[in-house]
C-alpha cells in the first residue's frame, strides 16, 4: 500500500489543510486564534449553566490540558469567559462565556457552519451523510472502551 493512500495519511492531509484555512477564518472574523476559538465553541455548546472544566475543555476542544488551560485564559483575558470555583470539585473550576463571549459564541458557530459547507461543498448530500457515517462508525470502533479506562 502506498502512504498517501492510507487512511491517517490522508485524514492528516486534510486535517492541515482545513485548519490553515479555518485558522485564517478565525483570526480575520473573529480576532482569535485556532485554539481559542475551539474552546470558545466547546465552552458554549456544552458549558452549560454549571460551565466546563479544564479536563473537559481540552476533551471536547480536541487539545491537551495545557493547550486548553492557556486558551481558556486567553478567553478569560480577552473578558469573552469567566473562571469560577467548581460547585462539583472544589479542587476545579468551572467556565463560563460572558455576554460578550455568548455573542462571540454565536458567530464562532456560523462560522463553523459555515468552514463545514466549504469543506464539504465538493460532497452531494448523499455523499455527505455517508462520510458522516463512516466517520461516526470509524469513532465508535476506535474510542476506548469503559474497560481501559
Amino acid at each position: 500500500m502506498q502512504l498517501d493512500r492510507t487512511l491517517t495519511h490522508r485524514l492528516h492531509a486534510l486535517h492541515k489543510l482545513t485548519d490553515i484555512a479555518t485558522a485564517r477564518a478565525y483570526q480575520n472574523t473573529l480576532g482569535l486564534s485556532l485554539g481559542d476559538s475551539r474552546c470558545l465553541a466547546a465552552i458554549g455548546a456544552l458549558g452549560g449553566a454549571g460551565g466546563m472544566s479544564v479536563n473537559d475543555l481540552a476533551h471536547h476542544a480536541n487539545l491537551n490540558k495545557s493547550q486548553a488551560s492557556r486558551a481558556a485564559q486567553s478567553l478569560i483575558d480577552q473578558g469573552l469567559v469567566t473562571k469560577a470555583d467548581s460547585a462539583l470539585d472544589g479542587r476545579g473550576v468551572a467556565l463560563t462565556l460572558t455576554r460578550q463571549g455568548r455573542a462571540t459564541h454565536r458567530r464562532c458557530m456560523a462560522l463553523i457552519a459555515q468552514r463545514n459547507d466549504d469543506i464539504f461543498g465538493c460532497l452531494s448530500a448523499t455523499q455527505r451523510q455517508t462520510l458522516s457515517t463512516l466517520l461516526d462508525r470509524l469513532l465508535q470502533a476506535n474510542a476506548p472502551s469503559a474497560d481501559s479506562t
